[in-house]
């Protein structure tokens, strides 16, 4: 089932998330209806308060990145095969000097900008069976983990802008979090007017 991505400005995107046992209620219909969601708005990963619950659950599938021609042969294989559920997870340790990438969010259509995080990442986490993992992510895999992994956390990749930046989107924030855009896929919006 296509749940509705949760858009900008509601609280569950700024919550902290709780970790979860086995024993999560539904769970493989939970992250089945994730992956649909994920899938039908053509993103690459979809965190938990995405879809409005603020529990320690992300995925990811960088198979989309794969069709980008300037990476190696070696590269896009790698996004290719990267399909990944995290549960509870936790980043041990961050890498290298930070790059900057255009990222963008199914929960803020229509905004991206650069942002700058290291390159290689250590994480701690359980896959969806529950078994405990901890492995080194590096390049555009990780990226994407990071950008998912900050969602958990309760914080967006526009809070990693400068003030300027933050200044001039504000603007396009306030129409998203009202419901003033147009996107192919289903959200729900904290601020719309309800029609009478």
């Amino acid at each position: 089932m296509i749940l509705p991505i949760v858009a900008y400005g509601d609280p569950v995107l700024k919550k902290q998330g709780t970790d979860i046992t086995k024993d999560y209620p539904n769970f493989d219909t939970l992250l089945s209806n994730m992956f649909e969601t994920m899938y039908n708005a053509c993103g690459v990963g979809l965190a938990a308060p995405q879809i409005g619950l603020p529990i320690r659950v992300f995925l990811v599938d960088t198979a989309p990145f794969s069709e980008d021609d300037d990476l190696s042969q070696e590269e896009q294989e790698t996004l290719r095969g990267f399909k990944r559920v995290f549960i509870n997870a936790r980043i041990l340790k961050e890498e290298g000097d930070a790059w900057a990438f255009s990222e963008g969010c199914l929960s803020i259509p229509d905004i991206r900008e650069d942002v700058f995080r290291k390159p290689k990442i250590t994480v701690e986490y359980l896959d969806e069976n529950f078994n405990k993992h901890t492995e080194v992510f590096e390049g555009l895999i990780a990226r994407v983990i990071q950008h998912e992994y900050d969602h958990i956390e309760g914080i967006l990749f526009t809070d990693k802008l400068s003030s300027l930046k933050k200044r001039l989107i504000k603007g396009k924030l306030t129409n998203i979090s009202k419901g003033n855009i147009s996107v192919d896929y289903k959200m729900r919006f904290p601020n719309q007017k309800k029609k009478r």
